[in-house]
């Protein structure tokens, strides 16, 4: 389930939600040419990344927040940065720019800390700003939980875009977090589980506030946890570049 888009427009222009993708392209494309040499990636990371041991044991908290703005591989970068373009902009609408920059930091570091209380002595580098964009995800889910999302469904060779609410999506990339999470082993690298779920209760408890203010379940009742304004109308039409059948 990949979700490309939702029905979900912005009022305001997005500069954080830009800048913060414009800044982990870059920095991506910073040390770009390191993944040639694997030792000297390697160095980086030691140098950069959060590693759980060098926190617990030397006290070295830098990476907590530096790790943010890494990326293992191209696939990497490009899942994160989609997650951040599509629910990011109307956070950063409902926050304010400024107080959303905080607020998605503050998520980053809070999924960074969930991840060493997993494995406190790992010494197996962490990067992403998946932590920091589950936050996104969790204070999405609190405002707009019947906001509908497209998502792209593929198994095998059954391709399909289908339109579910938000909440579903979400509640569902949650729970297979929390349900990886506990068959992985944080020594063993792979995928930072817990991190995305750490950063997911984050943000929901962040942008608490914020709902708070909105009105709190009054502001659900008023729109009945959809958007409130008229939905992005998306269509799906048929190519008209015409099909060329096979000649026997």
């Amino acid at each position: 389930m990949i979700p490309i888009r939702d029905h979900n427009p912005s009022g305001t222009t997005p500069y954080v939600t830009w800048a913060l993708i414009a800044l982990n392209v870059g920095v991506f494309l910073s040390y770009w040419p390191l993944f040639s040499d694997e030792r000297a990636l390697m160095l980086f990371f030691r140098d950069w990344a959060m590693i759980p041991a060098l926190v617990t044991v030397r006290g070295e908290y830098a990476g907590v927040f530096t790790s943010m703005f890494l990326h293992g591989g191209l696939m990497h970068l490009a899942g994160n940065m989609l997650f951040l373009w599509i629910f990011g902009d109307n956070l950063e609408d409902r926050m304010g720019h400024l107080p959303f920059l905080a607020f998605y930091l503050a998520s980053g570091v809070a999924a960074g800390i969930t991840h060493i209380m997993g494995g406190p002595g790992s010494m197996v580098p962490t990067v992403g700003a998946s932590g920091a964009i589950a936050g996104v995800m969790g204070g999405y889910l609190l405002l707009f939980p019947r906001a509908r999302v497209d998502i792209l469904i593929i198994i095998l060779f059954f391709v399909r875009i289908i339109t579910i609410p938000a909440a579903l999506m979400l509640i569902l990339w949650f729970a297979f977090q929390v349900i990886a999470g506990l068959g992985a082993d944080p020594d063993m690298g792979g995928v930072a589980y817990w991190a995305h779920a750490g950063g997911f209760v984050a943000g929901a408890l962040l942008a608490l506030p914020v709902f708070l203010r909105l009105g709190g379940p009054r502001f659900w009742a008023r729109h009945g946890g959809s958007p409130p304004h008229p939905e992005a109308a998306w269509r799906f039409r048929r190519t008209p570049v015409p099909r060329v059948r096979k000649r026997r």
